[in-house]
């Protein structure tokens, strides 16, 4: 097997995606910062601590092993806060990212996985939407992501770096065998958001039902964790047997609402929801659903978990497990 080195490991999910990588037998090391992860999701012997800023401690540790390819998810990732800190999203998820490849040319890495976003495509004129989409993002999240989806087209001609590139839709669930699930600070996902209404009583703030979707809320395409760490497996595994750069969408291609995330949670919890209606958040489109047929027929992924309620129910028992 493979040695692979992942960056952001210690988030939620990138540890994800560790555990799936160590299950399938590779030998796997995690750089992380700690500044969002969390030592206790990387398995022992595995974490460097280190920061994407600090080339000289990236170019120490690429040359301690010869890594066969890198998957990169280190990134600053809530699209409300890109819109109130601009200039640390790009500091961030652009120039920790153009080091990181620095150091891997000079490694002689040519392989990378890299974590993106559907926040590329802006508010898409159709859904569900293909990777040919115009891409168009409307918060500097997604335009950060996009600009390292530029930089790995060039480095792919100008160097031969081949990529992987994965647009994400809403990545949600937990991963029982391993004990790791969303753990957020602070949490910015809706569906622990909802678990945390149900335990405070406080309400969880719905931003919007005012758009055009049938009850008025924002659409997504909820994929399971584990099924994405899958999908980053699948696409490792392209890139070690050869296969060209390629783009895909990591989605189920079904879209729930905001009001219909919540009714799941309530029947698989058994409580009511507290919630409220708030102003729409900055940047955030109607309507998210992944076309991933690309996926699928190209790399033979196909999600194990894409019923919504059996997502939320692993989230919630891995929610009860903390903080019961």
């Amino acid at each position: 097997m493979a040695r692979i080195l992942v960056t952001g490991g210690a988030g939620y999910i990138g540890a994800h995606t560790t555990h799936h990588l160590l299950r399938l037998g590779h030998d796997v090391t995690v750089a992380d910062d700690l500044s969002k992860g969390y030592r206790h999701n990387v398995p022992d012997g595995r974490l460097q601590v280190l920061s994407l800023h600090d080339r000289p401690a990236l170019d120490a540790l690429l040359a301690s092993a010869r890594f066969d390819a890198v998957i990169h998810f280190a990134a600053s990732i809530a699209v409300g806060e890109s819109v109130r800190e601009a200039e640390a999203y790009f500091h961030n998820n652009v120039a920790g990212t153009l080091n990181l490849l620095a150091a891997m040319r000079q490694a002689g890495v040519r392989k990378i996985v890299f974590s993106s976003t559907a926040a590329v495509y802006g508010d898409p004129d159709s859904v569900p939407i293909p990777e040919t989409a115009p891409l168009r993002p409307v918060s500097p999240y997604g335009e950060s992501k996009l600009m390292v989806e530029t930089a790995l087209g060039w480095m792919d001609r100008c160097s031969g770096l081949r990529h992987i590139i994965l647009r994400y839709f809403n990545a949600c669930g937990a991963d029982s065998q391993a004990g790791i699930g969303e753990e957020h600070q602070p949490e910015t996902h809706l569906i622990p958001l909802l678990f945390q209404a149900i335990r405070t009583g406080n309400p969880v703030t719905v931003f919007g039902d005012d758009y055009a979707t049938a009850d008025g809320t924002c659409i997504r395409d909820y994929i399971h964790v584990c099924d994405l760490a899958s999908a980053h497996a699948a696409g490792l595994d392209h890139l070690l047997a050869g296969g060209p750069s390629a783009i895909f969408n990591a989605g189920t291609g079904e879209g729930h609402s905001v009001r219909q995330v919540i009714e799941a949670a309530e029947r698989i919890t058994g409580e009511k929801v507290p919630w409220v209606i708030g102003a729409r958040r900055d940047g955030d489109p109607p309507e998210l659903v992944a076309d991933s047929s690309k996926l699928r027929n190209q790399l033979g992924w196909k999600p194990a978990i894409p019923d919504l309620d059996d997502m939320i129910a692993s989230a919630w028992d891995f929610d009860s497990r903390k903080h019961g």
